[in-house]
Order: C-alpha cells, then structure tokens, then sequence
C-alpha cells in the first residue's frame, strides 16, 4: 500500500497496482488564514534550487545575472498578484513585499522587456572563446582559431598561449581552471603535445536547444504555479491535481522497468485527454467569458538514494515502500 501526498495536505492509503480506469481524486480539506511560514517556505525553495543551480552551472549562468533575473520577478509578481485593489503598488510597497531595494524597483518597472542577459556577464569561459576566434592574434590565415599551448613555457617564441588569453579576459580566474571547464564542455580538445584546440563542433548549436529550453521554461513553470497556487489560494478556492507518486530501495532494473511502465500508462493517459481537450476546445468556440489556457503533464525521476526515507515512512514500510506524492 502506497500515501498519496500533495501539497494541500491530504492523504489516503491507495494501491499501486496496475489500473484500468482513472483513480478519484482525493478532495482538499480547506487551508486555513494564518501568518506566513518564512523559514517552512525557505526549506522548501532550498530543494528546489538544488537542479535550477545545476542548469545554470551546465549552462554558464552565473549568480549576478541570476540576482537580476530574481529581482525582476519578484517585482513584476509583487505587483501582479499582489496589489491592492483599485491602485497600482507604489515602489515602497513593492520593495517592502519582496525586499528589493527602493531604487532597484523603480530601475526594474521602467525598464523595456529584456528578451537576452547583458552580454557583460557573459562567464569567463565563454568570453576566452569568444576573445579566441575574434581576436586576429589567436587566428590562422584562414580566419579559423590557433591551437594554443596550454601556457608560454610551452609555445615556441612570439607564439600566443593560452594562459595569456586567459589573463586578457579576466585575473580573477585560472587559466588551468577555464582550460578544464571547456574541455568538460567538450568545446576544447587538450592534445597531447600540450596544445589547446577549438573544436569544429562547439561553433555548431545543439539541434533542438532552443526547443527543450522551450518546453522545460513551460512544463516546469507550470508545474510549480500548480503547487503554489495549492499552498497559496484562499479556503474557498478548489485546488489543482498536483500529485506523483515515488518507491524506495529499488534496484536498477526494476526502476528502469517503472520507467517503462509510467511511459506506458502516460501514453495512455495523453490520448484520452487529447481526444477529451479536443472536445473542450470546440464546445469553447462560442463561449464569450474569459478563457483559460490549461497543461496536464506528467514526469518520471530516477536517481541514486542517498538519503534517508520521507517523514511518515516507517521502518516496516521502508522494505517496500511505494509512495505517492506532489
């Protein structure tokens, strides 16, 4: 027997067993007013920056353009969600809601739609490549990229070097530790007589990229509003389906064989809703109220287990313990 956990708060016991038709579900009992939960709320986020941090290390986002990024949005939902009725937010209240500064504020709510980060906190690494194949010194005859010796102990005389390339970009950073992270990127290939060499590939962009990005922005975004809007709605509002369901001390075969089954089931589940959304939409056409748009989704995680079992999950369940949670 598995818990069904969500984040309103209600449970029941419910196999997981095979189905042939869609389990009810379960209704929340109302969340009452009270003060905010600061510290409940910060362990919570703490979790979920844990795999935003490794998007934007694999991707070189670093943390001053990310402070960016969070500022805007506390003011631009500050002022979205919560606003007082007939007014608009004045800067002081805004900063006070979210603890941007005052003038931060009034810079952000002025400021046009950015639609790409300044290129001023572009990461080292990917300024070492761009300094690379613009920069004549670093160019063959052909225009394509030098190889470099890994420092100038190694190039031969009034040969340019990589670590000098490094030191023109930036002093704060090692040329070793750049000459590593793009090599992890698989931008550089160190050779074995000590040279550095751009790979053909890394001027390629990935097929596809922009369309991941895409639908992880959406899927994910989504997601989340659905859980928040759960901890966050008044008592009367009805909450979103926002559950998932997670088993423990499995080996690697068999949690590849739930991979394949959820896929199954997801299958399944995705052409009874499109036939049933398809329908949805054309009883819309001539409804002039306000529209919604509406995602129904469904994801599978599969990692190592390093910690230890959930709250509530008892020693005697720990041996097969399948769970169902948000």
């Amino acid at each position: 027997m598995g818990t069904i956990h969500n984040t309103y708060f209600s449970k029941l016991r419910h196999p997981l067993l095979p189905m042939t038709s869609a389990p009810s579900v379960p209704e929340s009992p109302p969340l009452t007013a009270g003060m905010p939960e600061p510290a409940l709320a910060a362990q919570a986020i703490a979790q979920v920056l844990q795999p935003l941090a490794r998007l934007m290390i694999g991707h070189g986002l670093q943390l001053m353009p990310m402070v960016e990024l969070l500022k805007k949005a506390l003011v631009d939902e500050a002022q979205a969600s919560y606003g007082l009725a007939d007014k608009s937010s004045s800067d002081t209240r805004v900063a006070l809601l979210t603890g941007v500064h005052r003038k931060d504020v009034k810079r952000l709510r002025e400021a046009p739609e950015a639609t790409e980060l300044s290129t001023s906190m572009m990461p080292v690494a990917a300024a070492v490549v761009a300094r690379w194949i613009s920069e004549p010194r670093y160019l063959n005859a052909d225009q394509s990229p030098l190889a470099l010796a890994r420092t100038l102990k190694l190039s031969l005389p009034g040969e340019p070097d990589f670590t000098t390339l490094v030191g023109e970009v930036s002093s704060d950073v090692g040329a070793r530790a750049v000459l590593d992270e793009l090599v992890r990127l698989g931008v550089v290939e160190l050779r074995e007589d000590g040279y550095a060499a751009l790979k053909s590939s890394a001027f390629v962009p990935r097929e596809g990229l922009a369309e991941s990005f895409h639908f992880l922005a959406t899927n994910v975004s989504d997601h989340l509003a659905s859980a928040v809007h759960n901890m966050t709605a008044a008592p009367q509002a009805s909450r979103m389906l926002e559950q998932s369901a997670f088993c423990l001390a499995l080996s690697s075969a068999q949690a590849d064989q739930l991979q394949a089954r959820a896929r199954q089931l997801w299958g399944v589940a995705l052409q009874q809703f499109l036939q049933t959304a398809t329908v949805a939409e054309q009883r819309s056409q001539n409804d002039e109220g306000p529209k919604h748009r509406v995602r129904f989704g469904v994801y599978f995680h599969d990692t190592l287990q390093t910690q230890s079992a959930p709250t509530g999950v008892t020693k005697t369940s720990r041996k097969n313990a399948r769970k169902a949670a948000p």
